[in-house]
């Protein structure tokens, strides 16, 4: 990934964790999970993403209805705000330059 961020035109899409196939099954829990329980484990990986490209490269994105097995959309959604918390207003609404 530091070689693709090194070059200036990708751009990352950051989602697909409610999917089955990323390996936390939140489709066999007995109650789905709530935004923070889905947050808590993707928050370093997808701000590393964020760091690494910079916030105007990268966006959130849902794959639904696939994602659906494992959250519902506000929480997938919700879940998405908890990892960004802690980035300025200009990062999230895309006001910065790519660095």
């Amino acid at each position: 990934m530091a070689k693709l961020a090194a070059c200036p035109s990708p751009y990352l899409k950051l989602g697909g964790i409610g999917m089955p196939m990323m390996g936390l099954r939140w489709d066999k829990q007995a109650v789905p999970p709530t935004s923070i329980e889905l947050a808590e484990p993707w928050r370093e990986p997808i701000q590393s993403m964020i760091d690494m490209l910079g916030a105007g490269r990268c966006m959130f994105e849902s794959n639904y209805p696939v994602d659906k097995r494992g959250a519902g959309y506000a929480v997938l959604w919700n879940a998405y705000k908890w990892i960004a918390a802690d980035y300025c207003a200009a990062d999230k609404t895309n006001q910065c330059h790519p660095t």
